[in-house]
């Protein structure tokens, strides 16, 4: 049966284009038509680009014609995670204090992309400042999950994966503080890879946690990651965490070959807290891995219950530094009405800022204060070099460490935000990772009773993402085509192409524009 566009994915999208199968023009009218289509029901975008992506599509396909655009991904639709600069388009970070904001500059990984002739749809929703595992706390607007409209797509990049679910883009690129890539990933049904630190460009990403962000590929398959992860990856002298590597032909580790790979599955991911379902599937994929010659074996990974309070500890602290200069008089959100410079600050933050982003900026300063400093800033410190010394002496005896990309399928919507804290314990299969700066990959395996995917997390050492990608790969194949979900009753956008002009409607006063 012949495959319509929306079926193709990136890397065979991007061959057609070039095999004058089919136009760049094209691609972007089918993804464009079916932001219209499905936008109502899932809101993944904040904003759409629909001119300037049709602009940008007649471009790529002349300098595809004139023999300029080679590349696996020229003429190909992404969608950006908002909080991502791009010249004159809206990057918000999805929250009230940023929603006029226009940066003069696009972020370095999204520069490569559109060097390597991808065309930019728009920008996609996100917890606020990445801050959340949900996609609930936007003050856009919640994202749903396109397997289940009553469940979250996960977060902070839901609105990202849940694009690429729900083919509304073709790939798109999110970001990973603590596991913001793969959870999301897992519950939307779709491929996503966490690089190693300082493999992708952070400039340009606007900054929650300096020392744990990283940006990365969200897509339809391994295949696709690669390739998008290959096209990214670059060093980048104005990120002085960048580093230059000579190893980035990710896709050279498409092969459907483990024989002799070493797996180690910690004991502590399969405990307490994993739901029944999850546990079943993610040991079925290990048992796949194993019939195709990979040595598999269970083996003890120490400190996992520290990850989650060192991690937002020290999360916290850095996004408590980083968000202080959003304070409402260079740009963004301004408050109509205060008294003196220190009460524009207070109300132009109070009002802009939502309570997710509250809560970690006073979490952030209290741990960062005197008195507690070394109580908790310091210890989670020395914690974070002892997890990455538990993964090192693990990587000495495995290639990969496999196991659950989060506790449970998808949630219902609203189910999180009343218990925060239970929020942040979902993370805490993914957080480690971030912890070390090590590689990790999210990718599909099954389904639990209610029709709701579950995420097989692959973890590697640092800059290891080649292992990853050779056994997510060989899983793939054996695991077989991966279905869309079903989307019946999406229904039309209205004017979701209208860029965000205006700031939420719980918000009475307007800064200055960009």
């Amino acid at each position: 049966m012949k495959k319509s566009i929306l079926d193709l994915t990136a890397v065979e999208l991007g061959r057609k284009i070039k095999e004058k199968e089919i136009t760049v023009r094209e691609a972007v009218e089918a993804s464009l038509a079916q932001i219209e289509k499905m936008e109502a029901s899932f809101h993944c975008y904040v904003t759409v680009g629909k001119e300037a992506a049709l602009k940008r599509a007649d471009e790529v396909q002349k300098q595809i014609d004139a023999g300029v655009l080679t590349g696996p991904l020229a003429g190909v639709p992404v969608a950006i995670k908002d909080n991502m600069c791009t010249k004159n388009m809206l990057t918000t970070c999805s929250s009230r204090i940023l929603y006029n904001f226009r940066p003069t500059y696009t972020a370095e990984a999204v520069e490569n992309l559109e060097r390597a002739g991808a065309v930019v749809l728009g920008k996609t929703n996100m917890d606020e400042f990445a801050m959340g595992s949900t996609t609930e706390t936007s003050a856009f607007g919640e994202t749903k999950n396109p397997w289940n409209t009553e469940h979250v797509p996960g977060g902070s990049s839901g609105g990202s994966c849940a694009a690429v679910a729900a083919e509304e883009c073709f790939f798109a690129l999110g970001s990973d503080t603590g596991g913001s890539i793969r959870q999301p990933s897992s519950f939307c049904g779709v491929t996503g890879i966490k690089p190693t630190y300082g493999t992708v460009s952070r400039y340009g990403l606007i900054a929650y946690g300096s020392s744990l962000d990283q940006i990365g590929p969200v897509a339809k398959d391994v295949t696709d990651c690669a390739a998008v992860l290959e096209t990214i990856a670059s060093y980048d002298k104005k990120d002085s965490t960048s580093i230059e590597r000579k190893d980035t032909d990710f896709t050279s580790a498409l092969t459907d070959d483990v024989k002799g790979m070493k797996i180690g599955i910690p004991k502590d991911y399969f405990g307490e807290g994993l739901d029944l379902e999850v546990k079943k599937a993610v040991l079925a994929a290990a048992d796949v891995l194993k019939e195709k010659g990979a040595v598999v074996e269970e083996f003890d990974l120490k400190l996992v219950e520290y990850a989650i309070p060192a991690y937002y500890v020290i999360a916290s602290a850095e996004a408590s530094s980083n968000l202080s200069r959003f304070d409402g008089i260079k740009y963004g959100y301004r408050t109509k009405e205060y008294d003196g410079l220190h009460g524009l600050y207070k109300k132009s933050r109070s009002e802009g800022f939502g309570p997710e982003v509250k809560r970690r900026i006073m979490l952030g300063s209290f741990v960062l204060s005197s008195g507690y400093y070394d109580a908790y800033y310091l210890k989670a410190l020395r914690t974070k070099a002892l997890i990455k010394q538990e993964f090192d002496k693990a990587f000495e005896k495995y290639d990969v460490i496999l196991g659950p990309a989060a506790p449970t399928t998808a949630p219902k919507l609203g189910a999180s935000l009343s218990d925060p804290l239970k929020m942040y314990l979902g993370d805490i299969y993914t957080i480690s990772v971030n912890l070390a700066g090590l590689p990790g990959m999210s990718v599909p395996c099954g389904q639990d009773s209610r029709g709701l995917p579950i995420g097989l997390q692959l973890i590697g050492d640092c800059f290891q993402e080649k292992k990853l990608i050779r056994a997510g790969f060989a899983y793939e194949q054996a695991r077989g085509p991966w279905k869309a979900p079903a989307m019946a009753g999406a229904s039309g956008c209205g004017d979701s192409f209208d860029s965000r002009k205006e700031e939420p409607a719980s918000i009475q006063t307007a800064g200055e524009e960009n």
